[in-house]
């Protein structure tokens, strides 16, 4: 059972292991930098992700949403807000335009929860259907087009967007962030009423309910804290890049919910941990990046990650039989 607990971790240093033995300058400060930078983004899209799943549900939407939050705060950057019937066109700075993004995603989070609670859809349909939405309007946002070369304009007070896709003390500042979110969440998961609540909604809803939990409430606050994560991301993401394009996050909610299950979270609901989920989040990167070095075609890539996924859910589902048969063993032995 232990050896089954740490099973991503070990993971993690065969995959380590591997890469340097087969990939030129794996071990090297620009490859570190590198997988820090795309282990930010697919860590913190998996916080979110992660509370989504203890609940029972999933949230597809969350890479369209991490395009969509790029292409709102690359105009706001480059065009502004136009008030077109004043003929006024409002320029916001930086921490301005990063409140606002992050509202958006916490606005579509809480129209799927609304969604999924109000109407009793299936949070895969309310999630898809919103997926293709923040995908559509991202690509109306600039109709299709790219907004490059995000640095601001200093006579508008808007410069300082690529802060968060840079370096601190040789640290790059979206895996600070992505610490201090996970430490957040976290302790908000482990120590709090709110993070038992979301336990007992995946662990028995219909229990969770009749012990006085408002399921609703929890699950709306859940999709909100996965649309925020998402906003998040798509500030670091456009930061990196200095760019904004509509096509930034495409099936990184694939990357977000295998960092989860691979971290020990169950699709079936109610276990999970945020810990598990960053070291779920360092595998994928290091795959990703690690093919990439080692001349794997994008293609194969695509069919090794479906493997990963496939057998990560295979080993849950064997854990948590073997769980369940050790506890009615333990129960047969004290009767």
């Amino acid at each position: 059972m232990t050896l089954l607990k740490g099973r991503t971790f070990i993971v993690l240093i065969i995959l380590l292991v591997f890469f340097s033995l087969t990939a030129d300058n794996f071990f090297s400060m620009n490859t570190a930098l590198l997988i820090g930078k795309h282990v930010a983004l697919y860590g913190i899209l998996a916080i979110g992700m992660t509370y989504v799943i203890i609940t029972g549900g999933i949230d597809l939407s969350v890479g369209a949403i991490v395009g969509l939050a790029g292409m709102v705060a690359g105009g706001l950057i480059q065009n502004g807000l136009q008030l077109k019937m004043l003929g006024v066109t409002l320029y916001f700075s930086i921490p301005a335009i990063v409140c606002i993004t992050i509202l958006l995603g916490a606005l579509i989070g809480a129209i799927n929860g609304f969604v999924i609670t109000r109407f009793n859809v299936a949070p895969f349909i309310a999630t898809l259907g919103m997926m293709y939405m923040a995908r559509g309007l991202g690509n109306i946002h600039s109709n299709g087009a790219t907004y490059s070369d995000l640095k601001g304009y200093e006579g508008l007070g808007n410069e300082g967007w690529k802060f968060f896709g840079s370096n601190l003390v040789g640290i790059p500042v979206g895996l600070v962030i992505l610490v201090i979110m996970a430490i957040v969440f976290s302790v908000i998961l482990k120590k709090t009423s709110f993070g038992w609540h979301v336990f007992s909604i995946g662990g028995n809803e219909k229990a969770a309910r009749l012990s006085g939990v408002k399921v609703n409430k929890v699950k709306i606050l859940v999709y909100i804290i996965s649309g925020i994560c998402a906003a998040v991301v798509g500030i670091i993401a456009s930061s990196q890049l200095a760019a904004a394009t509509p096509k930034t996050g495409e099936s990184w909610e694939m990357n977000a919910i295998a960092a989860a299950v691979l971290g020990g979270t169950s699709m079936a609901g109610g276990i999970g941990t945020i810990g598990g989920t960053i070291v779920g989040a360092f595998v994928i990167g290091v795959i990703n990046d690690g093919m990439v070095m080692c001349g794997v075609s994008e293609f194969w890539q695509m069919v090794i990650k479906g493997v990963v996924i496939i057998l990560a859910v295979i080993i849950d589902q064997f854990q948590r039989n073997l769980q369940a048969k050790m506890a009615l063993q333990a129960r047969n032995e004290n009767k």
